[in-house]
């Protein structure tokens, strides 16, 4: 008899219960990665929707002058039209740039406070499906505005403020589904790997619009919003939202407080010898030659059971505010960067779009460092606070350090890119993920992991209001020199570090080390 191959002696290894896991692991990484890859392109295509109109009517003046006639030239009349998108050909185009990102992330933020509260009560696997089908849709239709010519900017807010609505459906939802799978053993560390899908997103988002940016800019949403959609089916046919029992029961009769229940067979009816009756089969149920014939068996509801938490009762939980509020200015940082940094070096390293748009990927790459660094060490010394607040106390200096450096050639830039991304991202990539899963599994909450949607969406919504206004003073800032945007993105950090101060003091004072010790 052949010896069975290392490859399938591996693979039978694993339970079940470990194969759900890890497929839920890689499904909801891969639905994330997709939200993220969907908001990317806006950053990119902001060069390409104001370009150095200025240079190019100097190219139309000397090709005019050279060829010795007085009338003016086609290319110089169409100077205006070729190099910039109206509306934005205006010389405030960095506010109408800015009102857009604020109309995306405003409505992303009040929509997230509702979201974790509905999100709690529907069907995870169908809730997070709808939003990725009609995220994909709104992502399309900006990209249309370029095959449809469109030049009305009302247009591009409400298609904004529509995204940024139905994109709440994502992260409560896959948060919700890694947390009812993976407990908090080793949490930080699982969670900064998983939580890398924002970069890897954001990477991808950059390199899939950076491709046809410079050509066709409305491929450059098409083609991100395609794949959100589709992911959105994939979504649907495949997540498993929490374990399940290993008895799963088909529901029969509900009276009162009284629910009968169906056993459900291990085999089918034609498989099994026993069979004389009608059987029912369970797929997720192991195959073999057991099987149970039909009987009816009573369940008494327990009076006790969970309810979904209210949003004032997921308030009172033990460090929801602090880091909440810390988030706000940790998120302000992030998305500054998200939605202004391809187009900042582009000013300041005189690059074209694409090149601006790949460049900016290393920000991203520094990031997923970060999350992972941050996860780790935070699971070894079992203070989440003190992490972040040692990160963020190191981010300020270096993003003044990037603003100076970065217009002394490539090789500084790419160095602080790394490491400021890491920096940025890692507090942010900590408290939206373990930090959250911690709090949302909090011991007062006795057990009740329905409240696991709502502390995530209050503590992301809140973040996300600072989202909301770092581009848009981004863009207000940016007219008077960019130095203005670093000075506020680092008094942004200070904010989010004096805000983590009570935790981190307790987290020092207390006698024992573990995850989270300091909201406990």
């Amino acid at each position: 008899m052949a010896p069975v191959p290392p490859g399938i002696r591996l693979l039978v290894s694993f339970n079940r219960d470990q194969w759900y896991r890890a497929l839920t692991f890689a499904l909801t990484f891969l639905l994330y990665t997709s939200f993220h890859l969907s908001r990317k392109p806006i950053s990119i295509v902001k060069s390409e929707l104001h370009r150095n109109c200025s240079s190019a009517t100097e190219l139309a003046t000397v090709a005019s002058s050279g060829s010795g006639h007085q009338e003016p030239s086609v290319s110089s009349l169409h100077t205006d039209v070729d190099c910039s998108w109206k509306p934005f050909d205006k010389s405030n185009y960095k506010q109408l740039l800015g009102a857009m990102d604020y109309s995306f992330l405003c409505a992303y933020a009040v929509g997230m406070y509702l979201s974790g509260i509905i999100g709690e009560r529907l069907p995870i696997r169908l809730y997070l499906t709808v939003g990725m089908l009609t995220s994909g849709l709104f992502t399309c239709l900006f990209g249309l505005g370029y095959v449809y010519n469109i030049h009305n900017l009302t247009f591009y807010i409400v298609v904004q403020v529509a995204n940024g609505l139905v994109q709440t459906t994502g992260w409560p939802s896959v948060v919700t589904c890694i947390g009812n799978w993976f407990g908090k053993g080793r949490r930080g560390l699982i969670m900064g790997l998983w939580n890398s899908h924002t970069s890897v997103g954001n990477i991808l988002g950059s390199l899939i619009a950076g491709y046809w940016v410079s050509s066709n800019w409305g491929m450059s949403f098409i083609v991100p919003g395609l794949i959100i959609a589709a992911m959105g089916v994939v979504c649907f046919l495949f997540l498993i939202e929490r374990k399940f029992s290993p008895l799963i029961g088909r529901l029969s009769e509900r009276t009162g407080d009284v629910i009968r229940y169906v056993l459900q067979l291990k085999d089918p009816p034609d498989r099994c010898p026993c069979a004389l009756q009608s059987y029912d089969t369970e797929l997720l149920l192991p195959r073999d030659s057991m099987c149970v014939p039909l009987q009816p068996v009573v369940v008494v509801k327990s009076k006790s059971e969970p309810s979904a938490i209210s949003f004032m009762g997921a308030l009172r939980i033990p460090g929801v505010i602090e880091f909440s509020l810390s988030l706000l200015f940790a998120k302000l940082v992030s998305y500054t960067f998200l939605f202004w940094l391809p187009l900042y070096i582009t000013k300041a390293a005189h690059l074209d779009a694409k090149r601006a748009g790949d460049l900016s990927t290393l920000f991203d790459v520094g990031g997923i460092v970060g999350g992972v660094l941050a996860g780790v060490t935070s699971d070894k010394l079992g203070k989440r606070a003190s992490t972040c607040a040692v990160m963020l106390l190191l981010a300020a200096p270096m993003l003044y350090g990037f603003s100076m450096i970065s217009e002394f050639g490539l090789g500084p830039t790419i160095g602080m890119l790394l490491v400021c991304g890491g920096l940025v991202n890692g507090p942010y990539a900590l408290i939206t993920t373990a930090v959250s899963a911690d709090l949302g599994t909090h011991k007062s909450l006795k057990g009740n992991a329905r409240a696991l949607s709502t502390v995530t969406a209050i503590i992301d919504g809140t973040g996300s209001v600072g989202a909301a206004v770092g581009p848009l003073l981004a863009g207000l800032l940016s007219a008077g020199g960019w130095h203005r945007v670093f000075y506020m993105l680092m008094t942004a950090d200070f904010l989010a570090l004096l805000l983590l101060l009570r935790l981190v003091m307790k987290e020092l004072t207390s006698s024992k080390s573990r995850p989270i010790s300091a909201v406990e």
